[in-house]
């Protein structure tokens, strides 16, 4: 029987090829984080090695992360998949266990709540995403599951954002649906 390695860190080549990638990505969209010291972000990363891990599983799926705020009461910084489009390696996924449970057939691979938890990172809120699209325009030929309410799943819906002519538009789908084009954005504070 193969064992699957479940290790979340990351060794040190690893790392320090991705806190170049992050630190280029830093420099290069500064308006997402003005005021924000690259110096100040890359101590957090260093001092903890699990949010790291997170991070890469974010790159590595396409997500392209970058920091857009800080938590002042915590001194958190934000992590966004700002890919352009939905992130490419998280595509084909139903909402969640239950909606995947309910497929009698034609199942999809696994679940946007799923990925997410085991990457370590939060779903974006539908205020987060808008917030999101406030430093650029993202998903305007993909879309993206977002964190639907609890009320709302109860119905069996999940929602889902994408941006069009400019504007936010938020929809609902049955959450055992699953489209190549829809994928989720995270989020993650260290």
């Amino acid at each position: 029987m193969k064992t699957v390695e479940t290790r979340k860190e990351l060794r040190p080549g690893q790392r320090d090829a991705l806190l170049g990638v992050l630190k280029s990505r830093f420099e290069k969209n500064m308006r997402r984080h003005k005021n924000i010291d690259w110096d100040k972000v890359s101590a957090r990363l260093e001092a903890n090695g699990a949010k790291l891990w997170s991070l890469s599983e974010m790159e590595r799926t396409g997500g392209e992360p970058d920091v857009i705020g800080c938590v002042r009461k915590t001194g958190e910084f934000v992590f966004v998949d700002c890919s352009a489009e939905s992130p490419s390696g998280r595509t084909g996924y139903c909402y969640d266990r239950e909606a995947l449970d309910s497929r009698k057939e034609f199942k999809p691979k696994n679940t946007v709540v799923d990925v997410a938890t085991a990457m370590g990172v939060e779903l974006l809120t539908e205020e987060e995403y808008r917030e999101l699209q406030k430093l650029g325009e993202f998903d305007t030929k993909s879309s993206s599951w977002v964190k639907t309410p609890a009320d709302f799943r109860k119905l069996g819906g999940a929602l889902f954002c994408d941006c069009r002519f400019g504007r936010v538009f938020v929809y609902h789908n049955g959450a055992q649906s699953y489209y190549s084009g829809r994928a989720f954005r995270g989020s993650l504070r260290v």
